[in-house]
């Protein structure tokens, strides 16, 4: 287990190093000069020129990968080129907002979608099935965006539950999560039920029933259990999607997290910021893929066996 997991964390690093290369290519690559927006009108290129080599955008762009890589590599994630602070700074304000928001959905996506996908899975067929599935599909589909500004209009203007927006106290988190894990709920419901009824359908299920159990007991501790891998391999990956969806939903509700830093990066072409913004995401990506191999190497015994 221990080699599988040292082998598999190696595997991250030609990934890691070619999305930094896809993300410093793009950004550089794209219309815009971040260096327009600190110039004056009518700068003389004499001072567009000392700009551009006080930031090193004067050199190749081969030798500024190059450089801003092995800067990463220490720990340096640059200079921001527009609020003239170290990325670093704007970072660690910036991501515990978003990791906040991200765990929270996370865990409401997690047990809602449990529990909705368990008990469509128990009345699979009936009217609460339909019910529940179709709740989960209309609520699969809805943008988040679009589905944010509704609950922001219903329960904030509306009813004035919550705040607009901000992050000023716990009540203005709600809206947020909600927004961000009710796609992760309905994909999790999904995913167990289907799982669940699959799992009945074994042979170890049907010994369970003629030794005399509770079916409710087979379906919620045996069954359960065994149809959380699958469950586990999406909740691994929402890790990564959950903090990429949060980028338009901080948008939305005004809440000062990564996706508002990197928005607001992006319209100043502000490139260590935005390189720095995109490569969290991309790795909490594959963090989270990481841990989903791991935890499915530490659940199933097949997965074991195979690595001995």
């Amino acid at each position: 287990m221990l080699a599988y997991a040292i082998r598999r964390t190696l595997m991250l690093v030609p990934v890691f190093l070619a999305v930094s290369l896809i993300i410093f290519l793009i950004l550089h690559l794209i219309p815009g000069d971040p260096i327009d927006n600190l110039l004056k009108v009518g700068s003389s290129p004499q001072a567009r020129a000392e700009m551009e080599a006080r930031y090193g955008l004067d050199k190749p762009l081969p030798l500024q990968y190059v450089l801003w890589l092995g800067r990463l590599f220490t720990g340096d994630l640059g200079t921001a080129i527009i609020a003239r602070r170290p990325v670093t700074d704007l970072i660690a304000q910036a991501l515990p907002h978003s990791l906040t928001l991200g765990v929270l959905a996370l865990l409401f996506s997690t047990v809602v979608g449990l529990v909705l996908g368990a008990i469509a899975a128990v009345k699979r067929d009936s009217l609460l099935d339909r019910m529940i599935m179709g709740g989960v599909l209309a609520g699969s589909v809805m943008p988040s965006f679009w589905l944010g500004l509704v609950l922001m209009l219903i329960f904030s203007v509306w009813l004035g539950w919550f705040p607009v927006s901000g992050a000023r106290s716990w009540s203005s988190l709600v809206l947020p999560v909600l927004t961000v894990g009710l796609g992760g709920t309905a994909l999790v419901a999904r995913i167990t039920r289907v799982s669940m009824i699959e799992v009945s359908r074994s042979d170890f299920v049907m010994l369970l029933h003629a030794k005399g159990l509770s079916p409710l007991y087979i379906q919620l501790v045996h069954v359960l259990r065994h149809a959380l891998i699958p469950v586990v391999t999406i909740l691994a990956l929402r890790i990564g999607w959950i903090l990429g969806g949060a980028v338009t939903v901080e948008v939305v509700f005004a809440r000062p997290g990564l996706g508002t830093l990197l928005i607001k990066s992006l319209s100043q072409h502000d490139y260590p910021v935005v390189q720095a913004s995109l490569l969290m995401l991309a790795m909490a990506v594959m963090l989270g893929t990481l841990i989903g191999d791991l935890i499915l190497a530490a659940m199933d015994p097949r997965i074991r066996a195979a690595l001995a």
